[in-house]
């Protein structure tokens, strides 16, 4: 016979409530978000019909940092057509371990790269490269998993590279981006192509074009660019919906 101690019964009821709020709040009618059983690398959290993953977590730096991803990525090919000049304000939402932010930063000399992060390891790795590369105008900024913390009318360029996805509060991180944006800025989402099969990414790491611009959509913004220069990626450019 198994024996249960009051403790451990309170305990029990406790999960159980959580878990009952949670699921009242999943069906709440101002709520943009539903929830279900949470697949392979999702956390069951779903926004208009996509189910949000899991965060890679800073241990995948040396991923990010590989020596291949040039080649498997066409990274050269996006920041050749990103929509800056060199005294433009780029914020760099998921910065990681700065792959982008440091092969941004000498587009920008007069500009600056706002490396957003929520992970303390990251910002510290960033900001220890950013002084070992001798770049005064790359500065790190902890944003949350609802807002990148941003100034209101602050940046000419946001981009998130391979992160959109796994944004936890997508509606409200756009609502933020949208304040943080000049009245031109644009947003720039890196994403892997969710249509197609022969792309080794698992597959809440990747999106459609359809479905981003669906949910960007909802959002204010409106897609000005769809490029399909990279190798694997859609390079997608969207703006301030007039």
């Amino acid at each position: 016979m198994i024996r249960i101690g009051l403790t451990h019964l309170l305990i029990l009821f406790s999960l159980i409530g959580i878990g009952c709020q949670a699921q009242q709040g999943s069906t709440a009618e101002d709520s943009p978000y539903t929830y279900k059983t949470p697949d392979r690398d999702g956390t069951g959290k779903v926004y208009l019909g996509r189910e949000i993953s899991h965060i890679m977590g800073f241990h995948g730096k040396d991923w990010l940092e590989r020596e291949t991803r040039e080649q498997e990525e066409s990274i050269s090919l996006a920041l050749e057509n990103l929509p800056i000049t060199p005294e433009s304000v780029v914020a760099d939402i998921g910065a990681g371990s700065g792959y982008y932010t440091f092969r941004i930063a000498p587009l920008v000399p007069q500009g600056k790269v706002l490396a957003v992060e929520i992970q303390d390891e990251a910002i510290d790795y960033i900001n220890e490269q950013a002084q070992a590369l001798g770049f005064d105008n790359v500065k790190t900024i902890k944003g949350d998993d609802a807002s990148p913390n941003l100034p209101e009318n602050s940046t000419d360029l946001v981009i998130m590279v391979d992160v959109y996805h796994e944004l936890f509060h997508p509606q409200e991180m756009l609502e933020e981006i949208k304040a943080a944006l000049k009245p031109n800025g644009k947003l720039l989402l890196i994403e892997y192509r969710g249509e197609d099969p022969q792309v080794a990414i698992k597959p809440l790491h990747k999106m459609t074009v359809e479905q981003i611009e669906k949910e960007l959509s909802a959002n204010g913004f409106e897609l000005t660019q769809n490029g399909q220069f990279m190798r694997i990626q859609h390079f997608l450019v969207f703006e301030k919906a007039k």
